[in-house]
């Protein structure tokens, strides 16, 4: 018991030191972000703006990649890959062309800085942080330069731009502290279960992987829906680790498709106990507020009945057509229902697998398929209720010029180009290796870059028809066996999937009838 309460207490001080790091860290980005964000509000396009910031982090990605020494002496992948495995870690993808026990310590450092910097909750609090510098530029407010207490007391009865200015300051703090605290508790989750579960910290001894990387790797990686993990098995080296695959699923989700509903909540909590004019501003006009991921009482509501809804149909067909399979082997009846719900969870879009996707059923493929097609916030809204998101989309394109609207492409129709592409680039190998080169295998790894999800069914030389006995099987994705062309069309693949927010009405300009 002793030994228990030291190991809590280690763990405790370890959390505290990580918050002191993490909020010193997010301060100065904060400051940063404040002196980029002024001069990035007059190019006055969003697109362009995360496009950059995206391109711009890869690339100092790729240089730190670069510049630091594998793990492996002697092993010294293709720039290219190289590349690819920054931008899969910035657009949050886990398409992976190296395998990852290949990076050293300080290697994995940069590809958690590199997965935080390009999560969705991070942009966002960018994107507030130009919305807070562009009321800034525009004089909405007396005085930018004013002190931090003037600006967070603000009188109920004054002005709505006064409110809704420091409402936002509000729900910057707000996403910045969401961000924090649920990164502290999910590292210290998973070093406590470590600590404790001798099975699962065995399996990073033996790979050489230290705990406390690992923990941070493994709880930024689920928050931010990446799918990268220190060890080239994914989550398979952890499918009868039942307990810290619960653990896990509420990482997963409240960083992605349950995001904008627990966001609601605490800032309704917060609300409750202060009774602050900024936060009932917040949860009574969300569209004032113009942030993407608070939305509605029933549009939250809704989205988190859909994204249940769209699990449940997984596990359910999953149960029916995989209980017995092959990729069920070695597991007890708990062991499958939490790996089941660990894989249906995974699938929307986070990517982490604790199965071999090359053996389960076609069913399950074009299941997951479709489900790494949806964007997160997909949505069953039978209601009349006032949707903010699509009239702000009206208004502005009707500002927009009727041709450049009308140019633009469904985003279904953009896959059947990318995946043409791939099929043309990697045509000599669709012919000579067909079993892996299958169109299938090719739409699950171009809609897993779309989607920014990860699943991939990887490449098996026991599946070639014309055996060549310098093939070797490798633990990274199906992407690291196609040509340099097939790659780079990835990499832009990914890139668009990461801004395909930025076009989700395209197509309209077409009618089929």
């Amino acid at each position: 018991m002793m030994r228990f309460a030291s190991l809590i207490d280690k763990i405790q001080l370890m959390s505290i030191v990580l918050l002191m790091k993490f909020v010193s860290f997010s301060k100065s980005l904060q400051r940063v972000g404040a002196l980029l964000c002024r001069p990035l509000i007059f190019l006055g396009n969003p697109f362009s703006i995360q496009l950059l910031y995206l391109v711009f982090v890869s690339f100092v990605g790729f240089l730190g990649l670069k510049s630091l020494g594998p793990r492996r002496e002697g092993f010294r992948p293709k720039e290219l890959d190289v590349f690819f495995m920054s931008v899969s870690a910035t657009t949050d993808s886990s398409m992976s062309t190296v395998e990852m026990e290949a990076f050293s310590d300080t290697q994995l450092l940069v590809f958690i800085f590199l997965m935080l910097l390009g999560g969705e909750v991070f942009t966002s609090m960018l994107g507030l942080q130009m919305k807070i510098s562009n009321y800034a530029a525009k004089s909405e407010m007396p005085n930018f330069h004013r002190s931090r207490l003037d600006m967070y007391e603000t009188d109920s009865t004054g002005t709505v731009g006064n409110l809704k200015y420091n409402s936002l300051r509000y729900l910057r703090l707000v996403v910045l502290n969401y961000l924090i605290w649920i990164h502290v508790c999910g590292i210290s989750v998973v070093l406590l279960y470590l600590r404790i579960v001798q099975s699962a910290s065995d399996v990073l001894k033996n790979k050489g992987l230290p705990i406390h990387i690992f923990s941070v790797f493994m709880t930024v990686s689920s928050f931010t829906n990446c799918g990268f993990l220190p060890t080239n098995e994914n989550m398979v080296v952890f499918k009868k680790n039942s307990g810290f695959l619960i653990l896990i699923i509420p990482q997963l989700l409240i960083g992605n498709t349950m995001f904008p509903m627990c966001l609601r909540l605490v800032i309704w909590v917060l609300w409750k106990f202060t009774k602050r004019a900024e936060f009932d501003f917040m949860l009574k006009n969300p569209k004032e507020m113009g942030y993407d991921h608070l939305l509605s009482s029933p549009r939250s509501c809704f989205l988190g009945l859909t994204a249940l809804g769209f699990m449940v149909v997984q596990f359910v067909l999953f149960c029916s057509m995989e209980w017995n399979s092959e990729a069920m082997e070695g597991l007890n009846f708990l062991q499958k229902i939490i790996g089941i719900l660990f894989q249906s969870v995974n699938s929307r879009h986070a990517g982490e697998s604790i199965f071999d996707l090359s053996v389960l059923s076609p069913a399950i493929l074009v299941l997951y398929i479709v489900m790494m097609y949806l964007p997160p916030y997909t949505c069953f809204f039978p209601t009349d209720y006032d949707d903010e998101s699509s009239k702000r989309d009206k208004e502005g394109r009707k500002r927009r010029r009727w041709l450049m609207e009308g140019l633009k492409l469904s985003q279904i129709s953009y896959l059947v180009i990318f995946v043409i592409l791939i099929c043309i680039t990697e045509r000599d190998k669709i012919k000579e290796d067909p079993l892996n080169f299958n169109v299938i295998n090719i739409i699950i790894e171009v809609t897993s870059a779309y989607g920014n999800v990860g699943f991939s069914t990887g490449y098996s030389c026991k599946r070639q028809i014309k055996p060549d006995g310098n093939c070797k099987d490798a633990w990274y994705g199906f992407a690291g066996r196609w040509s340099n062309k097939g790659k780079l069309v990835l990499i832009f693949v990914m890139f668009f999937g990461k801004l395909k927010k930025f076009n989700m009405r395209g197509g309209n300009a077409w009618k089929l009838s």
